[in-house]
């Protein structure tokens, strides 16, 4: 048998995660999995013994409250590294409490496979050493970073982005159909995060942009990928409302890799603690934040952050995008199909799990 510890700290990871354990018991039959996680790790086969509930936050500042539950659940690996001896560990993302668990498995001559590699390229380089000395392998989903990592003595393989093995989920027509919303309107769709801190943050802008764009187009249907919105709006799943949309405005993260793969031009904004973004504007080392602009390596989508996220400024971002036809859509479309190129191709969870099992052995 085959002894396993995959962990998880956020949703998003736990689905990646549960996707990669799902092929691993595809590929091999004899396996007894344990991990940190949520409900999608649960279902997929995992024994959970610790959840995200405990560890799902974003910002400097804003994590401090979940310290505890770090600490505890750290403690609770080192005693079962020591004792289970697993065969290997996948970690997956979450790299402030995951290289803890990595340098607690390296102690004990456990391997470590890391998918979803810390973001070093853009702040904190001086960690890669960490991973140098604590990481077996790196499962990469951004292109460029092989290369920056291998130029760092760590090994790395690039498996392809995980979103391309996402289900497609309901064409336009279907999903307009789902909404009410006529296939010839305009829709434009507002992702203001999943973390009630983003929400927080960002949704006052968010709608008061949507509103002051209806006094100019009164034929505009607006759909909000979140329990939040009003009578002016229709609320949905965030499948739904990208494949029903004709224009973006998102909040910086994987949702703006989701409209360059569904081919929506986009907004991007993002707000958080002004500590935390001093902190972040000091330490970051690339010139852009949304992840279409870092892959493509230009400025392919308009970023506006932090004050700069004023209803004002998205108003006129999204403007030229909402017109039928217009130059701003197709230059952007253009820029989003470099994107999807360089994103990879399916099997990102079979690649991992086959290196993780390779580990293992």
């Amino acid at each position: 048998m085959i002894r396993l510890f995959v962990s998880a700290g956020e949703p998003s990871g736990d689905a990646h995660a549960a996707t990669v354990v799902r092929a691993l018991y595809r590929a091999h039959t004899d396996l007894d999995i344990e991990g940190i996680g949520g409900p999608e790790m649960a279902a997929a086969g995992v024994r959970l013994v610790g959840h995200i509930e405990s560890l799902s936050v974003m910002g400097l500042t804003e994590g401090i409250g979940t310290l505890p539950a770090h600490i505890r659940l750290l403690r609770e690996f080192r005693r079962r590294v020591a004792t289970h001896a697993y065969d290997a560990v996948l970690l997956v993302d979450y790299p402030g409490f995951h290289l803890t668990l990595a340098r607690a498995a390296s102690r004990h001559s456990v391997p470590v496979v890391y998918y979803i590699a810390p973001q070093m390229w853009a702040w904190g380089q001086w960690r890669v050493a960490a991973l140098r000395h604590w990481v077996q392998h790196l499962a990469v989903i951004l292109p460029f970073e092989k290369a920056f990592f291998g130029q760092h003595d760590v090994r790395a393989t690039f498996v392809g982005h995980p979103l391309l093995d996402r289900d497609p989920g309901p064409g336009r027509r279907s999903a307009r159909e789902t909404l009410g919303i006529s296939q010839d309107a305009a829709v434009l769709a507002l992702f203001p995060g999943s973390r009630a801190s983003e929400r927080h943050r960002l949704w006052p802008a968010f709608h008061e942009t949507a509103r002051r764009l209806l006094r100019t187009n009164t034929d505009l249907e607006l759909v909000v990928a979140a329990d939040i919105g009003g009578e002016d709006m229709r609320t949905t799943d965030s499948e739904t409302a990208m494949a029903a949309a004709d224009v973006c405005l998102c909040k910086s993260g994987t949702t703006t890799l989701e409209a360059a793969i569904s081919d929506t031009p986009m907004a991007v904004a993002y707000r958080m603690n002004p500590l935390t973004f001093a902190i972040a504007r000091r330490a970051v080392q690339v010139p852009h934040v949304s992840l279409v602009n870092v892959v493509a390596g230009r400025e392919v989508v308009p970023e506006l952050l932090q004050h700069d996220a004023s209803p004002k400024t998205l108003e006129q971002a999204l403007l030229p995008l909402l017109e039928r036809g217009g130059q701003a859509g197709r230059m952007q479309r253009e820029g989003l199909a470099t994107v999807r190129e360089a994103l990879g191709t399916p099997g990102a969870a079979q690649r991992v799990a086959e290196l993780t099992l390779g580990y293992a052995a």
